[in-house]
């Protein structure tokens, strides 16, 4: 595999994970498993979603990469598959914080002055 191949092949990888992660309740689920393995009825209970909702965004998940599932008798426990995706995360996190709080600060240098 040349450079040129293997670029292709992370930009994909990197889009990949990128849409799996362009849907509020997927970036919950993530979290979710972060703090403690769970299966999928928990799962959706904590986010807020039906469980076949919570089926379909968890396949997803798993088949990118961000999760993984482990069976456990009749269940299927889901859990993070790299920390690094909730260090990602908190990153993506602080930069719109930061822009929020610019975008604040252009909105009140625009304001009129109230007298």
């Amino acid at each position: 595999m040349n450079n040129n191949s293997l670029a292709k092949e992370i930009n994909l990888l990197h889009a990949r994970i990128c849409s799996a992660i362009s849907e509020p309740n997927r970036i919950l689920l993530i979290y979710a498993v972060a703090e403690k393995p769970r299966n999928v009825n928990k799962l959706a209970e904590i986010v807020g979603i039906s469980q076949s909702a919570a089926s379909r965004h968890l396949k997803v998940l798993r088949e990118r990469g961000l999760i993984q599932a482990q069976r456990d008798g009749a269940q299927v426990i889901y859990s993070l598959a790299d920390e690094r995706f909730i260090q990602a995360l908190e990153l993506l996190r602080e930069v719109m914080l930061d822009q929020l709080s610019q975008q604040a600060d252009l909105i009140k240098q625009n304001q009129p002055n109230e007298r």
